[in-house]
C-alpha cells in the first residue's frame, strides 16, 4: 500500500521518532481500518453517533460524558471555549471575542508550551505563576495568588514538569473553578485513561493518534457533562430550524433546546467524521482490551534489539531509557570522534528509505530512538544507514 504515497511523488519513510504528528502518528490496526470502510458505507446523524461513542469513552475514563474531536489541541481549545461559554449561547457567539467576559487560564510558568495556543485561540487569556525557570513549579499558594474575578479555569499539562496534579485540584476547588488536563501523550499506560477524572479533573484531554493507535485526526475531551455538552454545541453542525432541532438528551440538557438554537461556534471547524468517530472507538476498545505488557515487552525487544547491534559500531554509545508503565526509548551518544549529528539527522532523512529519528538532544550530538512505529525490518535498515554514515 505504500505505493500510493509513491504515486503522489512522495517516499514512505522508516519513523524512528515516535508517534509525532508531523510523520502520521501512530500505525492503526486492520480491525480500526475495517470499522471506518463499514461506516462510510452508510449516512448517519452524527450527533447521535457523537453522543453514542462518547457514552462507549466516558464509561471507560470514569468520566460523565466525552467527545470525540480533531485532535488533542482542538479538544484544549474546546475545553477553554467551554468554560468561557458554559450554556450561554450568546457567549458562544461571541467566541473568541472575550472583551468584558472573564476570560483568564491560570498555568503554571513551569508548563507554559507551543500548545499555549490551543487554549488562546478560543479568546482565553492565560495567566502564569511561578519563577522563570523550568525546573522550579509554583507553590499552592502562587497558583491561589493569582485566582481572580475574571479567573474561569486553571490549566495542567502532564509530563512537562514535576507539579503534581493534586495540589493543583485541591486550590481549584476551593475556588469552584474547573481544570483543564493536557494529558495528550500520557497513554499508555491504560490507568491513566481514568487516572486524572478519579482525581477530580473537569475536562481532560487525550490524542486519539498516539497510545491509542486510532485515527490521527482525532482526540478525546471527557469530563463533566455541562462543560463537555458546552464543547459539542460549539463543535457540532447546528443547521436546523427550531422546530426541529432535537440533540441527544443524555448529552445536551433538554431545557436548552426550548431556547432556541445556537448559531455554529468556534469549534465548527474541528469536525470529526463518521469514519473518524468509529475508528476512534474501535481503537480504543482494542487499546483497553489488549495485553499491555506483552506490547510493551515487544517494543522493548526491538529496544534490545537495535542497542545490540548499534554498539558494534564504535561512533555510538547507547544507553536504554526506561519510564514505567511505558516503552522504552533508546538514546545514542556520537563518540569516537564525535560527529555532527545534526548533518546525519539530514543525511538520514535525505535517503530513500528516509529515517527519521528523536533529534531532541540533537545539538549535544545524541540522537534518540522510539520504537513504537518500528517493525524489524525497520531495525535492520536503520542500523544498515547508521553503519554507512558512521564509517
Amino acid at each position: 500500500m505504500a505505493n500510493v504515497y509513491r504515486q503522489l511523488g512522495v517516499k514512505p519513510l522508516v519513523n524512528g521518532a515516535g508517534t509525532v504528528t508531523r510523520l502520521g502518528g501512530s500505525r492503526m490496526a486492520p480491525e480500526v481500518l475495517a470499522a471506518m470502510a463499514a461506516a462510510a458505507e452508510s449516512f448517519v446523524r452524527l450527533d447521535e453517533l457523537h453522543a453514542a461513542v462518547g457514552r462507549r469513552i466516558a464509561a471507560l475514563t470514569g468520566a460523565e460524558a466525552a467527545l470525540v474531536t480533531t485532535g488533542a489541541a482542538a479538544g484544549l481549545t474546546l475545553a477553554a471555549a467551554a468554560c468561557l461559554a458554559g450554556d450561554r449561547f450568546e457567549r458562544m457567539d461571541r467566541l473568541p471575542d472575550t472583551r468584558s467576559l472573564p476570560n483568564e487560564i491560570i498555568v503554571a510558568r513551569s508548563q507554559r508550551h507551543g500548545y499555549d495556543h490551543a487554549l488562546r485561540a478560543a479568546g482565553a487569556t492565560l495567566i502564569d505563576v511561578g519563577v522563570a525557570e523550568r525546573t522550579r513549579d509554583p507553590q499552592p499558594w502562587e497558583i491561589e495568588a493569582a485566582i481572580g474575578p475574571q479567573t474561569i479555569a486553571v490549566a495542567f499539562s502532564v509530563g512537562f514538569s514535576p507539579l503534581e496534579l493534586e495540589p493543583v485540584i485541591e486550590v481549584a476547588r476551593r475556588h469552584r473553578l474547573p481544570v483543564i488536563v493536557d494529558a495528550a501523550a500520557a497513554l499508555p499506560p491504560r490507568e491513566n485513561l481514568s487516572r486524572f477524572i478519579a482525581a477530580g479533573a473537569d475536562l481532560v484531554v487525550f490524542s486519539g493518534g498516539k497510545g491509542i493507535a486510532g485515527p490521527q485526526s482525532t482526540g478525546i475531551l471527557c469530563g463533566r457533562r455541562h462543560l463537555v455538552a458546552s464543547a459539542a454545541l460549539q463543535m457540532w453542525d447546528v443547521d436546523f430550524l427550531p422546530e426541529l432541532w432535537n440533540p441527544p438528551s443524555r448529552l445536551i440538557d433538554p431545557a436548552l433546546v426550548a431556547r432556541g438554537v445556537p448559531n455554529h461556534g468556534i469549534g465548527r471547524g474541528f469536525k470529526v467524521g463518521k469514519e473518524e468517530l468509529v475508528g476512534l472507538w474501535t481503537a480504543l476498545e482494542r487499546f483497553c482490551a489488549r495485553d499491555e505488557s506483552a506490547e510493551l515487552a515487544r517494543l522493548d525487544a526491538l529496544v534490545d534489539q537495535l542497542a545490540e547491534r548499534l554498539q558494534q559500531i564504535s561512533a555510538c554509545r547507547t544507553t536504554k531509557i526506561e519510564e514505567p508503565g511505558r516503552w522504552s526509548r533508546l538514546r545514542i551518544e556520537l563518540v569516537d570522534p564525535p560527529a555532527d549529528a545534526i548533518e546525519l539527522l539530514k543525511r538520514l532523512e535525505a535517503g530513500d528509505p528516509p529515517i527519521y529519528l528523536m533529534p531532541g538532544e540533537a545539538h549535544a550530538g545524541v540522537l534518540g530512538i522510539d520504537p513504537i512505529g518500528l517493525d524489524p525490518a525497520d531495525v535492520e535498515t536503520i542500523v544498515r544507514r547508521l553503519q554507512e554514515e558512521l564509517k
